[in-house]
This record gives C-alpha cells, sequence and structure tokens, in this order.
C-alpha cells in the first residue's frame, strides 16, 4: 500500500446522523486514511459510511502506486470505483523518460472496468513554482487526451490556477465529462464552469466560517452539477476541522449545502446520486 504522512491529528470526529436517502463520497484516499493498512481496515471504513448513508466512493489515485492500489481496491469492493493519474505536484518531480513511462502506466490503468476516471490531474501553482509549470501543463495536457480516449471522466486539482485550467481544456478540447475536484472558485468561477457543462466536487472547505466566496460558488451552481466529497483525510468539515476525514462524514457537508441553498437534503442527495452515476457509474 502507499503510504504517506499526513497533518491530521486527534480523535476521529463521531458519526454524524445518517441520511435517509444515500449519497456517494466522490473523492476520497483511503491509502492515506489511519487504519486502511490493517486487515479489514477499508471494510470496515466502508461500512462505517454505509452506516451514516454514503453508499458509494471513489477512492483517486496520485501517482503510479497509488493509482494501482485505487484499481486493485475498487476490483475488491463493488461499493468503490477508482480514478488514476499523476497529481499535477507529482510531475514536475518526473524526469522526462520517467514521466512518460508513468503517463504510460495511467494510460494502462485507465483501459480498466473499474477506473472510471482520469484524475486527479490539473494545475497547481500554490505548490508548484513557475519552474515546474511546463511539466504539469504538458500532464495535464497528456491526462486529457487518455480520459478520451477511454471516455472517463477527467477529475481536475485546480489551485491558484482557475484561468488556465479551463484555457488548456479549452484549447485541448475537454472531455464530456469534467470534475473540478474541491472547487475552489467564486461564484464567478462556477458560472464559467457551468457553462462549459462541467460537474463541480464539494469538499468540507465549503463549511468554513472564512469561506463565503465558496459558499457563493455552491449557491450558484446548477444542482445536476454537483458533487460532494470527503478528500479524505483532509478538509474535514465543521464544526470537526483540523481532525481525520473520512467518508463517513459525508453526511457534514450534505446537510450544509443543502441548508445553503435551500433545498430538501433527501431531494439533493437523491440529485447528486444521480450526477454520481451519470459521471463514474454504474457501480
Amino acid at each position: 500500500m502507499r503510504t504517506k504522512k499526513t497533518d491530521r491529528s486527534g480523535e476521529a470526529p463521531p458519526a454524524p446522523e445518517p441520511l435517509a436517502a444515500p449519497v456517494l463520497d466522490s473523492h476520497t484516499h483511503f491509502d492515506l486514511q489511519d487504519g486502511s493498512d490493517r486487515p479489514g481496515g477499508v471494510g470496515e471504513a466502508l461500512a462505517k459510511a454505509e452506516a451514516a448513508g454514503v453508499d458509494r466512493v471513489v477512492q483517486v489515485g496520485i501517482d503510479v502506486p497509488s493509482s494501482r492500489w485505487a484499481a486493485d481496491l475498487a476490483t475488491e469492493h463493488p461499493e468503490v470505483v477508482a480514478t488514476a493519474a499523476l497529481h499535477p505536484n507529482e510531475a514536475p518531480r518526473l524526469a522526462e523518460p520517467d514521466l512518460d513511462s508513468a503517463l504510460a502506466e495511467i494510460d494502462a490503468l485507465a483501459a480498466q472496468d473499474r477506473v472510471r476516471g482520469v484524475g486527479e490531474t490539473g494545475l497547481d501553482y500554490f505548490r508548484t513554482g513557475d519552474d515546474g509549470r511546463k511539466a504539469q501543463h504538458a500532464s495535464f495536457r497528456a491526462h486529457i487526451e487518455i480520459a478520451k480516449r477511454h471516455g472517463k471522466a477527467l477529475v481536475i486539482h485546480d489551485r491558484d490556477a482557475h484561468a488556465d485550467v479551463l484555457r488548456i481544456l479549452d484549447e485541448e478540447r475537454a472531455p464530456d465529462t469534467v470534475v473540478l475536484h474541491c472547487f475552489s472558485g467564486d461564484a464567478e468561477f462556477a458560472k464559467e464552469c457551468a457553462d462549459r457543462g462541467y460537474v463541480m466536487s464539494f469538499a468540507g472547505t465549503v463549511t468554513f466560517s472564512n469561506a463565503r466566496g465558496l459558499q457563493e460558488a455552491a449557491e450558484a451552481a446548477p444542482r445536476e452539477l454537483i458533487l460532494v466529497e470527503t478528500d479524505a483525510p483532509f478538509l474535514t468539515p465543521m464544526p470537526y476541522r483540523g481532525r481525520p476525514n473520512a467518508p463517513y462524514l459525508i453526511p457534514l457537508t450534505v446537510r450544509f449545502l443543502a441548508e445553503l441553498r435551500g433545498e430538501d437534503l433527501d431531494e439533493l442527495c437523491g440529485v447528486i446520486s444521480a450526477t454520481g452515476d451519470r459521471v463514474f457509474g454504474p457501480w
């Protein structure tokens, strides 16, 4: 299993009130969550999620090892589908021959039935400076081509790079299905994405008290273009910000969205579930 130290600390939050209508976690990282490397650890996490009303999850790859692991996990668990990609911060770390080899492996994984998305790919101008942008752009364009060739959803990591993400998608003629993971733009950016038919996946960050611009984006997004995610173990929703995140906490985010948008919770869950099936399914 791929392992990586995370910055989450403290006890896992208590389980929220279960959802009456099931919904999916559209973006999680079991390989980074505590306890997932124990025998039965992922199965226990999936059962806890199901008890909370989260009946399906998308396990996301961020490099070749984690993408392989995601594909294997999706084969083992019917509640899981996978994505495969090189994270935008991974691409600059690879020399050109190694980048080409890694992309070839991602291409092969994307051909598998249980791999339903190519991502998370995209651009990150927060952690990678100007010297790494050329590699990020090349990797992003390659992933777009892979997604189109295999007919898979493109799952995008976009940090401080909204304009360039849209520009490159326009230049490369984006795949039929595009998901902006952990959507971080404002209402204007949400409208630009909606005009292109892009799906916006909202994480626990939308519940933060200092995220009014993001909340306005969530209000502006068409309901049929909304997904919810954990990005676990990161981005835990309020009131547990900073503690370990996991799929069973999705109800906190989707309840917040329903109240924010003035929508019936069960109806919103039904629309989000249908969007999940359209983007990644059927499971």
